[in-house]
């Protein structure tokens, strides 16, 4: 019985360049124990040179299948077609007219109205039923008995209840009260959120700037009837009233 000799496994290499190249007059028909034999001879003569280290470069190069540079932004002419967007159109609002008691400007000592109304001095604003008040709830007489105040000694944003009369007397009552609070946020008392709550309110708070900003889009979207804001200028300062300047 002759001896068995163990089959040698070619490499991928090898088998990819045996498969993908033509055959010889030789090898008419090709057969993988060619492929053995082959490979076997060529790996016998081949001595590998001593200390024989495998490197790979880094290649730093652009490779070829990137796309180039584009040379110019232009686009060309517009398209004629009717196929494309309009986003403007998308806009459900866009032909809303904005309220006019919709806030243009926050100042530090007032506010602009979209009507052309500028509330200035030092004086904030009460926003109800398309009708714009002066509001100064520092001057009304708060629980925690300081003047020009609006912090309670738990750091809570606190009034007195004779600063929302005018919310109690105003029918039908919005759904919506947006507070804004000054320049910082901070939280408001529980005391005056029951009171507001108590009237059929809901209250929301933010600073003056985010707070000018939802009324004008809620009142734009809901209508004026229903929603309400009651706004600080940016420029109160605790104990000292409203400045003129950021300090």
């Amino acid at each position: 019985m002759p001896p068995l000799h163990a089959l040698h496994r070619p490499t991928i290499r090898e088998l990819s360049t045996f498969l993908l190249s033509p055959p010889s007059q030789q090898q008419p028909i090709r057969c993988i124990s060619h492929l053995n034999r082959s490979s076997k001879a060529i790996r016998s003569n081949t001595v590998p040179p001593p200390n024989r280290h495998l490197s790979r470069g880094i290649s730093f190069s652009t490779p070829q299948y990137a796309s180039p540079k584009p040379q110019t932004r232009d686009r060309g002419p517009a398209s004629s077609e009717n196929t494309q967007t309009d986003f403007a159109a998308l806009n459900v609002l866009g032909n809303t007219p904005a309220p006019s008691t919709s806030i243009d400007a926050c100042l530090w000592d007032g506010f602009h109205l979209d009507s052309g109304v500028k509330i200035t001095g030092g004086t904030g604003v009460l926003l109800v039923a398309g009708e714009a008040f002066a509001w100064r709830p520092w001057e009304s007489p708060v629980p925690s008995g300081k003047t020009l105040s609006l912090v309670n000694e738990k750091g809570q944003w606190e009034v007195g209840d004779e600063a929302w009369g005018l919310l109690g007397l105003v029918w039908p009552k919005p759904d919506l009260l947006i507070l804004g609070l000054g320049k910082d946020m901070r939280p408001i008392s529980p005391r005056t959120r029951q009171f507001i709550n108590s009237l059929g309110i809901r209250v929301d708070i933010s600073d003056t700037r985010n707070a000018a900003a939802q009324f004008n889009l809620l009142a734009t979207e809901r209508g004026i009837s229903t929603i309400a804001a009651a706004l600080i200028p940016m420029g109160f300062r605790e104990g000292v009233g409203v400045v003129s300047g950021e300090k």
